[in-house]
């Protein structure tokens, strides 16, 4: 019980400091001759104004980790997610979540259905020798949610695909289906009825 209300006191005593209190209050500790007391020193931080942190990193001399390159961006006509497990609550929550993400990241999200669950039945026998009607059976059932979305770019799909990964529960598996598009290539595009036929 006293550890609970020394670190509620330690955590409202680094609240008023963050809070910029100039003074604060002495108080009473009670204690019995069983229980030690704890002397804690307690300081200020220095006055700072939150501007000199942003001045701070913005003029700092380390280069940028951001590149920026002249090859356009990837493409992508689809992504096609489907997601697999046994349990169908867990794909419920997920499949909001992704489709919250998808939305609030601004990705259309086209399509978001569920496939044909799959059951694999195993029977055994209830005893190791004998009975052979007395069986048992065993159900496993795979649960499925594929969610596309649409017109995306590369950086986009990868940085949405790294953040819905890393929320991926345990017990779901994902399989990811990009779709691009691509230039037709020049010779393609050249009617070939408007070429001349070759002189001979």
């Amino acid at each position: 019980m006293a550890a609970p209300m020394m670190i509620r006191r330690e955590l409202s005593s680094l609240a008023r400091i963050f809070r910029g209190v100039s003074r604060l209050e002495p108080r009473a500790v009670l204690t019995c001759s069983g229980h030690r007391t704890w002397n804690t020193t307690r300081f200020r931080l220095p006055p700072t104004s939150v501007t000199s942190f942003h001045t701070a990193t913005a003029s700092s001399s380390t280069p940028s980790s951001i590149t920026v390159t002249e090859e356009p961006d990837v493409l992508l006509q689809r992504v096609s997610l489907l997601v697999k497990g046994h349990d169908r609550a867990v794909l419920d929550s997920y499949e909001f979540f992704v489709t919250m993400a998808a939305r609030e990241l601004g990705i259309a999200v086209s399509d978001v259905s569920e496939p044909k669950k799959d059951m694999e039945r195993l029977t055994l026998l209830k005893s190791i020798h004998i009975f052979k009607k007395h069986r048992v059976q065993y159900e496993m059932r795979t649960h499925y949610r594929r969610i596309q979305l649409s017109h995306l770019t590369g950086s986009t799909a990868r940085v949405f695909l790294e953040y819905v990964q890393r929320n991926l529960p345990e017990g779901v598996a994902m399989e990811v289906t990009k779709t691009t598009m691509e230039k037709v290539p020049d010779h393609i595009l050249e009617p070939v009825s408007d070429e001349a036929p070759p002189s001979q």
